[in-house]
């Protein structure tokens, strides 16, 4: 078992929480996961200097590292996401975010193991709509986190801001063990927007799961039709702009 059980078995309690929550439904769970099973997929990430990582190296938006299939990930890691796409883990998500019909995605588009070196970040924006070979909409996305003894002064924050790109209205620091689930639309701004500040010899890792359906509200659409990743600028990305 990969869960710390009686934490798994409350989430279908948290549907309220995650629905009020602003500025837009998210909820932040800690310790739902066995930590040494937690330990045994941090220990697995590749070296920043090994080749099977897909580097993104756009200084202005996104410098990080992430796998690129799930043939290529360690295998402990692999069980590990083979847990978060089963049908017992999915019934969870359903019940906590009223969202029936998940579908996970064995092709791990964009997801996986992520890591961020000391100075990398990640611009706030809104994710990709639709998976481009099951063709079905991207609705949730869920984060766990892998940083033991994370420090405040080490950055690493994710960040989500409202529509109007005025406000960040949550910050949450990536410590061991946490996990973030929050609604995937056209409106969901979030990022990891300030250069991460750890000292050289630490990375940011986690692990990134996203999950579709086929169909999804029209309040949810800022416009029809595909797209990529939305990148938007903060106010103060703005004002430094020439």
């Amino acid at each position: 078992m990969i869960y710390r059980q009686e934490v798994f078995a409350a989430l279908s309690t948290l549907t309220e929480e995650f629905q009020r929550a602003r500025p837009f439904p998210h909820i932040v769970i800690d310790n739902l996961f066995d930590e040494a099973t937690l330990r045994r997929v941090a220990d697995a990430f590749y070296p920043a200097e090994d080749p099977r990582w897909h580097r993104f190296a756009d200084p202005r938006r996104e410098t990080k590292l992430a796998s690129t299939s799930e043939m290529h990930l360690p295998l402990v890691v692999q069980q590990f996401i083979r847990e978060l796409n089963a049908e017992q883990f999915l019934t969870q998500l359903g019940a906590l975010t009223n969202i029936p019909g998940l579908i996970p995605d064995p092709y791990l588009l964009g997801a996986g193991m992520h890591m961020i070196l000391p100075g990398g970040k990640l611009a706030i924006h809104a994710d990709f709509n639709r998976h481009p070979t099951m063709n079905v909409d991207r609705r949730l996305n869920l984060l766990v986190y892998l940083n033991e003894d994370w420090e405040e002064s080490y950055g690493g924050h994710l960040e989500l801001w409202d529509r109007a790109m005025r406000t960040c209205e949550r910050r949450m620091l990536p410590v061991f063990n946490r996990t973030v689930l929050f609604l995937t639309d056209d409106f969901s701004f979030h990022g990891h927007p300030e250069p991460l500040t750890c000292p050289a010899h630490r990375v940011r890792k986690s692990i990134a799961m996203y999950y579709y359906t086929n169909g999804r509200p029209a309040h949810e659409i800022r416009a029809p039709g595909e797209h990529n990743t939305l990148f938007q600028d903060r106010p103060q990305d703005r004002e430094e702009q020439p």
